[in-house]
């Protein structure tokens, strides 16, 4: 693999998950963490809530996840759906973080990715 196509890798395989995680039931939105520091970046902008790491004790290493939890979710079925979502795309440990929950009456928004 070259230099080239690695960064291409990570961008693509950051916004797959996004996608992933934002399909799954429970999930309101992405969360960057409690200072922004939960992202993935890229040239000319970033993926919030998802970041990959290494993980020495496994190759593919892993990724933290943070979310916005729907309101009236299960938090520990929609952590286990959303390890799984992303476990479906991209290799790895998933570690999941529940960073608030939406009001009742919040629509979710659009983002880009």
């Amino acid at each position: 693999m070259s230099s080239e196509s690695a960064p291409a890798a990570t961008a693509d395989r950051a916004e797959i998950i996004a996608h992933a995680v934002l399909a799954t039931p429970g999930v309101h939105d992405l969360h960057a963490g409690a200072v922004g520091q939960v992202a993935t970046y890229l040239p000319g902008r970033r993926v919030n809530g998802i970041r990959a790491r290494p993980d020495k004790h496994d190759a593919d290493g892993g990724y933290d996840i943070h979310i916005v939890l729907a309101w009236g979710a299960a938090a520990l079925t929609t952590a286990d759906a959303v390890r799984a979502s992303v476990q479906a795309v991209a290799p790895g440990r998933v570690d999941v973080t529940i960073e608030d929950v939406a009001p009742k009456s919040t629509p979710r928004l659009e983002t880009s990715l």
